[in-house]
């Protein structure tokens, strides 16, 4: 592929490679499919248990296979094609959101099986995340990958204000998650379809055998490199304590008596400050 005529000191190089243009529609669609998951999962399972237990037990679901995947996760996006990967990702999302919506025509009271799913999504995230930022760069040249990282930010950031605003707005309007899961499998394949768009810049890379040493040669890497340690120990805190985001569907309901919409409105909040930073970085 010819190199775009413009330098990264142009705001939207990024969009001169076209499976760029690709990815970043099919990743809004994907992060909003996902974000209206979440506001209708949270509010479903506290009108179901009214217990804030669960709250949390919704959040370990999706944490916990990340914990023992991180590893595998990552040495799969090293060795196999990431196109194929996120594809398969965005087919697994569309079919939890598919699961929830028939747990939800059954009109299932109970909970446990929607935390089978929510393991499943956890499973299937925990592939997704290192494929979907390990892929940048063989969507653009490396002097445009700064340009490209901010636009793929402010695109996760607008997806995580519109998608729980919409996905509250859906559940208090229809009076049930249904239609939300409905427009997250919607959502979902429209990802699926512009990722099929996506041609990789070709990036060789060399190939080694699977071993113990391929295997952690991340955390070697990071242990040597103690301002990158810093900076994800740092990362590692901020998100633990961020974790009362979970408890937003209890302060929605029982505090602000908001309903559903407010719950999304909520949800969308840090987006709002994340993207207008991400604004300021492109």
């Amino acid at each position: 592929m010819n190199k775009p005529g413009n330098s990264s000191a142009s705001g939207r190089v990024a969009f001169t490679y076209p499976g760029f243009s690709w990815y970043i529609l099919a990743r809004f669609f994907i992060v909003a499919s996902l974000e209206m998951q979440s506001v209708a999962v949270g509010w479903q399972v506290y009108d179901i248990t009214k217990r804030p237990l669960d709250q949390g037990v919704v959040g370990l679901a999706q944490f916990l296979p990340g914990r023992f995947l991180f590893l595998i996760a990552g040495h799969a996006a090293d060795r196999f094609d990431r196109r194929k990967i996120l594809l398969n990702c965005y087919g697994g999302f569309a079919t939890c959101s598919a699961l929830l919506l028939l747990l939800t025509w059954k009109e299932a009271r109970s909970v446990h099986l929607i935390y089978l799913v929510l393991v499943l999504f956890g499973v299937v995230r925990s592939i997704n995340w290192p494929a979907s930022r390990a892929i940048l760069p063989q969507l653009v040249a490396d002097e445009d990958l700064p340009n490209a990282i901010a636009w793929n930010s402010i695109a996760f950031q607008a997806a995580t204000i519109i998608g729980p605003a919409l996905g509250g707005v859906l559940y208090a309007f229809f009076r049930g998650p249904s239609v939300v899961y409905t427009v997250s499998v919607i959502s979902a394949f429209i990802a699926i379809l512009s990722f099929f768009k996506i041609k990789l810049r070709f990036v060789e890379r060399p190939h080694e055998e699977i071993s113990s040493k391929t295997v952690f040669a991340g955390l070697h890497y990071i242990w040597r490199k103690k301002l990158v340690l810093g900076s994800i120990s740092l990362d590692l805190f901020a998100v633990l304590l961020g974790g009362a985001v979970a408890l937003l569907p209890i302060y929605a309901r029982e505090i602000l008596r908001a309903g559903p919409w407010g719950l999304g409105l909520l949800r969308s909040a840090p987006g709002v400050g994340a993207g207008r930073m991400a604004l300021v970085l492109a």
